[in-house]
């Protein structure tokens, strides 16, 4: 085996040594939640040695959203892997342009194309059953009822996990689903998909439209509306593969370097 080989061999493995420990999850929760929606995801990605952050959105509005995942993206040293839920599909649709993300997970989440607002998908569907749950305040902010997080929300879930739910959700401005992307990042992005097959809050064929659309790797659970919190191990694999996928890439990239 010559020098130059040994080097370049050993160039690629602390290429992606490096990038092992550099790369993060960033986390992005939907409407009527907060970061502690991914708090049975957390652990399990911190286990396999990636670091994790999961943004507080403010929820008032979409380019409030974007503004607190930039800043999120903004202070890692590596690349990224974006996460969204729901509402937060339309967050990771918008701030995944940034350079550092390489790759996009979208749990039961909005997708939509430039133009589009969340409001914009699943016109052509019946609205979902969950739609009957939410409610504004004076405000203009929207709230599930008690009921709709534990039927409509989080079916799958114990009673008194949807209680607190229900009494900690981070209510959402409403007029922020009609608020329109300017930027599609899954047009230059790898992403993931995580269909909730039980979900009343977008209805399934939605998602699996927008799955398409997008040309995810698909993955569907029996899940309600919050698979990261009924299915966490299944949700953590879809993260984990997109992460793999990303070190491959950017390895063999410093390979031929």
């Amino acid at each position: 085996m010559t020098r130059s080989i040994l080097a370049l061999m050993l160039l690629g493995a602390s290429a992606v040594a490096q990038e092992k420990r550099e790369k993060t999850v960033i986390l992005v929760h939907g409407a009527f939640a907060d970061g502690s929606s991914w708090d049975k995801v957390i652990p399990l990605l911190e286990a396999k040695g990636l670091h994790v952050v999961a943004v507080q959105n403010p929820l008032t509005s979409l380019a409030d959203d974007v503004a607190a995942t930039q800043r999120a993206i903004d202070a890692q040293k590596g690349p990224v892997i974006l996460v969204g839920h729901s509402w937060g599909g339309t967050v990771i649709t918008e701030a995944g342009a940034s350079d550092k993300v390489a790759a996009l997970v979208y749990v039961a989440a909005f997708a939509p194309d430039v133009g589009e607002s969340s409001n914009d998908l699943g016109k052509a569907a019946p609205p979902p059953p969950g739609f009957s749950s939410v409610y504004p305040d004076p405000a203009g902010y929207l709230y599930l009822t008690s009921e709709g997080v534990a039927h409509d929300f989080a079916s799958d879930l114990p009673a008194a996990k949807t209680e607190v739910m229900a009494v900690t959700q981070g209510p959402i401005f409403g007029k922020a689903f009609d608020e329109k992307v300017t930027n599609a990042a899954w047009k230059t992005k790898p992403s993931w998909y995580v269909v909730a097959e039980k979900d009343r809050m977008i209805q399934p064929d939605v998602e699996r439209a927008m799955a398409r659309k997008i040309n995810a790797q698909v993955t569907s659970l029996p899940t309600s509306h919050v698979p990261m919190l009924s299915r966490p191990k299944d949700v953590a694999a879809v993260i984990l593969a997109a992460a793999g996928k990303s070190i491959s890439k950017v390895a063999v990239s410093a390979a031929k370097e």
